[in-house]
């Protein structure tokens, strides 16, 4: 069996997942890629990896990926928790139901993820993780109420979970993009943002890779910013 590190990418059909993806099979690792609309197995076709079709608010389908990544590659080393968007809206017009997929969107699919793979990377001696978040999740944005707000937890429990782990060998950061190219440019958007650009897809996949990779060894239960200077506070 090759000794390439295995990692597994949610929501890797398109945008920021799939460049994800890209960036971590030029680095050689041996990929499990999921998503929901069947672009994740088309990608996978092409990278000579594995494709499953779910959606990581299914704890099935999360524990399916998971079997199927291991019975594939007998390991794991890392896994990219990537998802797509929760609802929109003015925040008191947002219903119970929104935030309810959102919670199962942006928070519980990492926390369930997380249960199924600690074990696992914990008894291989440790491991990697990275959730993309929103710049939004410490600055927030009336913008993204749902993903503002449940982000913000997020950050909490990736703080949580790595100091919880850290004497395993288990590394969790979050990544805060801010606005990417993978939407459309807005003008009032480019206003805000000192270095007068979005950023790109393959800017957040370098960013991932670099925090799975043992350069990053001494970094854990980080958040960290890749938003060209968009956000306020130190």
């Amino acid at each position: 069996m090759s000794e390439n590190r295995v990692a597994i990418v949610t929501a890797a059909g398109k945008g920021m997942g799939e460049a994800i993806a890209r960036e971590l099979a030029r680095a050689d690792y041996r990929l499990s890629l999921m998503s929901v609309s069947g672009a994740a197995e088309t990608l996978a076709d092409e990278l000579g990896a594995v494709g499953v079709t779910g959606s990581v608010t299914e704890p099935d389908d999360l524990e399916r990926l998971v079997k199927v990544t291991l019975k594939q590659y007998g390991r794991l080393d890392a896994v990219v928790n990537n998802t797509g968007h929760p609802p929109k809206g003015p925040l008191l017009d947002l219903t119970d139901s929104d935030w309810r997929t959102g919670l199962d969107l942006l928070l519980l699919s990492v926390i369930r993820m997380a249960r199924l793979v600690t074990p696992v990377l914990k008894a291989q001696g440790g491991g990697a993780i990275v959730n993309i978040s929103t710049f939004a999740a410490f600055e927030p944005s009336a913008a993204f109420p749902i993903s503002a707000t449940l982000r913000a937890a997020l950050g909490s429990f990736t703080k949580l979970y790595a100091d919880i782990h850290a004497s395993d060998g288990i590394r969790m950061n979050s990544v805060l993009p801010g606005f990417v190219d993978s939407f459309p440019v807005a003008d009032e958007h480019l206003q805000q943002i000192p270095m007068g650009r979005y950023g790109t897809v393959s800017e957040i996949g370098r960013t991932v890779r670099f925090l799975l990779s043992a350069d990053a060894g001494y970094i854990t239960g980080q958040n960290l910013r890749v938003d060209g200077g968009i956000s306020r506070g130190v």
